[in-house]
């Protein structure tokens, strides 16, 4: 039971709301400025007769992201998102939405998504002490792989494009720990419900959440269409044999079923402690969560800098040092390899030629170790213009050769009447950007469907004229084991 009593009062000492939770005061004190920030906004909404965006940013005490996550789980399970770039850098996590953000499935979905982005800042009010990257509103989400390829049951709750401003938001930096309130402010609207958003949000970042473990026992592992897979690699290869086609991605799915619900925590907990040189996210919407700890960065933009990374070529990890050294060797020195890695690196050299300046591109690969897997690595900074958005970089980007093929068209066309998989948001963009025009998206790789108690995994090849269907099937299973790992699966 919780009784809540409320004393307002405005003056140059702030704004107080007093409440008790249990016999226990609390007392939130707003300062003045917050409450004249959400004063304008609703005169504007009044005036304009349309919604204004209210966005408040705080520094507050150190607080984990996943957490952060665990706390909203039982008022915003449905409406959460997680975002951690390797090695500790940034990291997100949204709880609740705002508004929500989604356009028709067709080449101009990304354009559609900025400009609909651009309105809402338009209309918005942003409280905050310095700019930094990732705080504030942001905008959140990703799209499918194929807009023409987009609408299955599977992906239901997604579609083709799903993207949202969250209303309560962590954001963890180099700089420290902030926390971000978004309100919608409506015409004649009442300040006092702004306020109780307010106030839960005080609550939420002030709460702790103990997560009770769990086993779950696997039911069963089901390939779906392996065989025909393999087959699908056969006609890829004769394919490119007989056209100007150089490489062709295929992906197909592993499907789990368990005994219990699958908690997105604790694989998140699992992703966090074994792929700490990948990129985790979660996009939960509803009862689906699409989960995973990617290696590829597709684009990331501060200010007018910008970084991407060409990721192709890959084998397995080796159980001892000196195997897995043997391992990263091979791989430095595979043609096969080699040959799929460099048309990433022309495919991007090529569009940051034509979209930005300055641009680097080292001249050699390195390697990239994950827990399971090592890449071919080879990163490409650049800057640009000033107002290139982000979005407008993800719409020349995807899809890389590293998930579509090259000629990127000529590829997709036959994935697209070839495979039986149904993509989603599986190799697409998934990422955030904010009012200050900073962003990151990553190539959703290593990644899981959830829906309750099953799971959807999906792995993907790159398929050139000398491609064996057996191996590239083999190659499948070393990119399932980061999400089986983590779901329990092995």
């Amino acid at each position: 039971m919780i009784d809540t009593i409320r004393k307002t009062s405005v003056s140059l000492k702030g704004f107080y709301i007093v409440t008790i939770i249990g016999g226990i005061f609390m007392a939130i004190v707003l300062d003045t400025q917050l409450l004249e920030g959400l004063q304008q906004a609703i005169k504007k909404a009044n005036e304009t007769n349309t919604s204004v965006l209210f966005s408040k940013v705080v520094k507050m005490h150190a607080l984990s992201p996943l957490s952060f996550y665990k706390i909203g789980k039982e008022q915003f399970q449905g409406e959460r998102l997680f975002w951690q770039e390797p090695i500790d850098k940034i990291s997100i996590v949204g709880l609740g939405k705002v508004d929500i953000l989604r356009t028709d499935s067709d080449k101009h979905r990304f354009e559609s998504i900025e400009l609909a982005w651009e309105k809402l800042l338009e209309n918005s009010f942003i409280q905050t002490e310095e700019k930094l990257p990732a705080t504030g509103p942001i905008l959140f989400g990703g799209f499918s792989f194929d807009y023409e390829k987009s609408h299955s049951i599977l992906w239901e709750r997604f579609g083709d494009n799903f993207f949202y401003v969250p209303q309560y938001m962590l954001t963890n930096c180099n700089n420290g720990t902030y926390f971000t309130t978004n309100i919608i402010c409506t015409p004649n609207g009442n300040i006092k419900k702004f306020l109780d958003v307010i106030e839960r949000g005080e609550t939420l970042r002030n709460s702790t959440f103990k997560m009770n473990e769990y086993e779950n026992e696997l039911l069963y592992m089901d390939e779906k269409e392996a065989e025909q897979w393999k087959q699908q690699v056969a006609n890829a290869v004769s394919k490119m044999q007989s056209s100007h086609i150089d490489k062709i991605v295929l992906a197909r799915e592993l499907r789990l079923k368990f005994k219990h619900a699958i908690s997105c925590e604790m694989v998140l907990d699992k992703l966090l402690k074994e792929q700490q040189t990948s990129y985790v996210f979660s996009l939960e919407i509803d009862n689906d969560c699409f989960i995973g700890a990617s290696p590829e960065r597709l684009v990331k933009k501060e200010q007018n800098e910008v970084l991407s990374t060409c990721l192709a070529g890959s084998i397995a990890r080796g159980s001892t040092e000196e195997e897995d050294d043997e391992l990263g060797t091979t791989l430095l020195h595979d043609p096969k390899n080699l040959i799929e890695h460099q048309y990433v690196v022309q495919s991007i050299r090529k569009t940051f030629l034509d979209e930005c300046i300055e641009v680097n591109v080292p001249n050699e690969p390195v390697l990239m170790k994950t827990k399971h897997i090592q890449h071919l690595y080879t990163p490409v900074r650049a800057k640009c213009e000033e107002g290139k958005s982000i979005l407008h970089l993800v719409a020349k980007l995807h899809p890389t050769p590293a998930l579509g093929g090259l000629p990127k068209q000529d590829a997709v066309r036959w994935i697209r009447e070839n495979e039986s998989l149904q993509r989603g948001f599986y190799g697409a963009p998934i990422g955030w950007t904010d009012a200050y025009g900073n962003g990151e998206f990553a190539v959703a790789l290593r990644s899981a469907l959830i829906q309750v108690n099953e799971a959807s995994l999906f792995a993907g090849c790159g398929i050139v004229e000398d491609s064996i269907p057996e191996e590239e099937y083999k190659e499948t299973w070393i990119k399932f084991k980061p999400m089986l790992n983590a779901l329990g699966g092995v």
